[in-house]
């Protein structure tokens, strides 16, 4: 029993990549003509909204690519206190997650250089954006590629948790 839990696990952090493995393995997606959709986040504390995003962006392809902030990144755009969980911890969370295909954890503010490495056909971000203010949409369209907007679930943010757990 120990080994099948082992290699479940395993294969669950196999789908943690680097951006060199991911320009790799996205490749091979391509050669099949898979279509690879990008998001990307914080994913500090997995809830509600989180998971209709992630289901709802992996309905757009074949292969879904998560990209999360580094933790120094985090910091960095959300100040000293976040984020919650570490990188590989949230990493982890992601790539338990079915639609999850691929995570790759990147140090910039913004998933620029990931998104350029990967050239995904779909780049879905939450209904917080619009298309033009989604980091990517520029480059994506530019060869044919679209975002996408894929609405909120109320009443749902890591800040409100993070809040009612310091009883803000």
């Amino acid at each position: 029993m120990e080994n099948v839990t082992h290699n479940k696990l395993d294969n669950i952090k196999s789908k943690i990549v680097s951006a060199t493995q991911l320009t790799r393995l996205v490749a091979g997606w391509k050669v099949k003509s898979y279509t690879i959709v990008f998001t990307n986040g914080v994913f500090d504390l997995i809830h509600q909204g989180h998971i209709a995003s992630i289901a709802l962006a992996a309905q757009e392809g074949n292969k879904l690519v998560v990209g999360i902030n580094s933790d120094a990144s985090v910091k960095r755009l959300k100040g000293d206190d976040r984020p919650v969980n570490d990188a590989m911890s949230r990493a982890l969370v992601l790539a338990a997650m079915q639609y999850v295909d691929a995570v790759c954890i990147f140090d910039e503010d913004t998933p620029l250089e990931l998104i350029k490495a990967v050239k995904p056909d779909v780049i879905a971000k939450g209904g917080d954006y619009t298309p033009e203010t989604v980091v990517g949409n520029d480059f994506v369209s530019s060869y044919g590629g679209k975002t996408i907007i894929i609405p909120l679930v109320d009443g749902f943010s890591t800040t409100d948790t993070i809040n009612k757990l310091n009883n803000k």
